[in-house]
């Protein structure tokens, strides 16, 4: 039991869920340099959530990700976070220097789905969203 869940200071616990958003206008905007800083993006801020991104997938048009959020965090303000402070850090890496407030790269919506036992399936699914090519694993 031990090595499937992890411990807050009264709770053990597995909450995975599988997450898929898009830019806004469902455009092909990440590619390039935001393409290449995401991944590490994504991971940064999760983890000052006391998250874990267990697998993600970046695609042109929009992202896959397993992510482990503690039971302690909603899962709509996760991920309003990681979308926000990844809309700020996509400014920068284009070049806005000031004003980040009103910055809109993400579409308002994304869906979620609870991962339960079938972690390696979603995982597998997550992997092959781009089965040519590799690059865009994060």
């Amino acid at each position: 039991m031990s090595e499937l869940y992890q411990s807050l200071s009264h709770s053990k616990w597995d909450c995975k869920y599988h997450v898929v958003f898009v830019p806004k206008g469902r455009r092909k905007a990440i590619f390039g340099q935001v393409h290449r800083q995401l991944g590490p993006i994504f991971h940064a801020l999760a983890r000052q959530k006391e998250c874990q991104i267990i697998e993600g997938h970046l695609m042109t048009d929009h992202v896959h990700m397993c992510i482990a959020i503690p039971p302690k965090h909603p899962v709509a303000s996760v991920i309003g976070f990681l979308k926000g402070k990844s809309a700020i850090a996509v400014a920068r890496l284009c070049g806005k220097e000031r004003n980040f407030t009103g910055e809109h790269f993400w579409a308002r919506g994304y869906a979620v789905s609870t991962v339960g036992f079938e972690l390696e399936q979603i995982q597998k699914y997550i992997r092959e969203q781009e089965s040519a090519d590799g690059k865009g694993l994060f």
